[in-house]
């Protein structure tokens, strides 16, 4: 059996709060300190002493001699015992100002859980180690609580958009076994029907996975071409493309980056056809790879419909659609820029987006400079 258990109540018995480990170091250190300068004074003064005795006239006898230099002062003693005393009263006060901010600390975080998030430490006091500790918690509370709120939002949405197809799905099933008179062809109409909404429900569900993955972050690094990952996705938008009779025009130059292959596919995919699904008939695609400043950029421009400055980044958020001004496709989600922008922060990159003023967006992807192997 391991020490630790066979004596494991001897081990606790040792652990004291920190506040009187905090007091035994103070006050051992004042009290050492004491005890050293008492102890030079002391050694100091017995040579003085012997000194004086030495240069007299014996007129005294050894007896005498012996008691005057070995004689025993009480004050020292008492100094020391009035330093120790001092040294423990000090050191317990200073231990308890020092430890007050995290006592507070303590007791916010253990008020703070899933349903009260926002609350905050707030500390007031110098600027200190531990009110940057205190600013850190509040940070990670903060990103926390936009966690919680976000997961809440993404299950409500993602319940609904679930939910949709299958309630069609069963009401259509049933209208179909409702009519006695339905032939084979009707039948066979109602089978297609539905298994196009099962087809969109599993578009949805692998959506889903896409995007938890992409936020739990990039497992396999890779030396990745943009200019080849976009000419590959264009190539797979081909029928799309002419069938809405979208212009697509490509400067492809070279532009490696290190990260997720499949991911990075997804990325640029989903911003194409954002690009194309919220185009018009006839509109344009401008499409690019580039080194911009070091940083290997894919950017990608289309026409559209005029987009308020106040809904662009609400269009990366998951769920998220402008309906009213919805072009073309209808059968997003409003989860492909979400998913988008959860792999360009997985890959490190930063995406811009603004509005076109005559229509439509323009994004931009700056991904790590890979210069330094990384």
């Amino acid at each position: 059996m391991p020490l630790r258990e066979r004596f494991g109540s001897l081990f606790a018995l040792r652990r004291h709060p920190l506040r009187v480990q905090l007091t035994a170091l103070y006050a051992g250190l004042m009290v050492a300190l004491v005890a050293a300068v008492l102890g030079i004074s002391g050694v100091l003064i017995v040579r003085r002493v012997k000194g004086n005795l030495d240069g007299r006239v014996k007129t005294t006898s050894p007896v005498s001699g012996f008691f005057a230099t070995h004689h025993f002062d009480a004050g020292p003693a008492l100094v020391g015992l009035v330093a120790v005393l001092v040294a423990l009263v000090l050191a317990w006060w200073i231990a308890g100002r020092f430890l007050r901010p995290l006592r507070a600390m303590n007791e916010a975080a253990r008020e703070i859980s899933a349903t009260n998030l926002h609350r905050r430490l707030a500390l007031a006091g110098p600027n200190d180690e531990l009110s940057e500790l205190g600013g850190t918690l509040d940070d990670l509370f903060g990103r926390l609580e936009a966690s919680f709120e976000s997961q809440r939002h993404f299950v409500a949405n993602a319940s609904h958009e679930l939910r949709t197809p299958l309630a069609a799905q069963r009401t259509l099933l049933q209208v179909a076994l409702a009519d006695p008179d339905a032939d084979s062809a009707e039948l066979r109409a109602v089978c297609v029907e539905a298994l196009q909404l099962g087809e969109a429900q599993e578009r949805l569900v692998t959506a889903l996975l896409t995007l938890a993955t992409s936020e739990r972050g990039v497992e396999r690094w890779e030396p990745i071409g943009l200019g080849d990952v976009a000419e590959r996705v264009a190539i797979t938008k081909t029928r799309e493309i002419e069938e809405r009779r979208i212009v697509v025009e490509a400067s492809l130059l070279e532009a490696e980056i290190r990260g997720d292959f499949a991911l990075i596919e997804i990325l640029i995919s989903n911003l194409m056809d954002n690009a194309i699904r919220h185009n018009y008939s006839g509109g344009r695609v401008l499409m690019s790879t580039s080194m911009d400043v070091g940083h290997p950029t894919f950017s990608i421009e289309n026409t559209g419909v005029v987009i308020p400055k106040g809904e662009i980044d609400r269009l990366f958020e998951t769920f998220q659609r402008i309906e009213s001004e919805r072009i073309g496709n209808p059968d997003g989600h409003g989860i492909g820029l979400g998913i988008a922008r959860a792999v360009a922060e997985a890959h490190g990159a930063e995406m811009s987006v603004r509005a076109r003023p005559e229509g439509g967006l323009v994004v931009a992807v700056h991904f790590p400079s890979t210069v330094d192997g990384t």
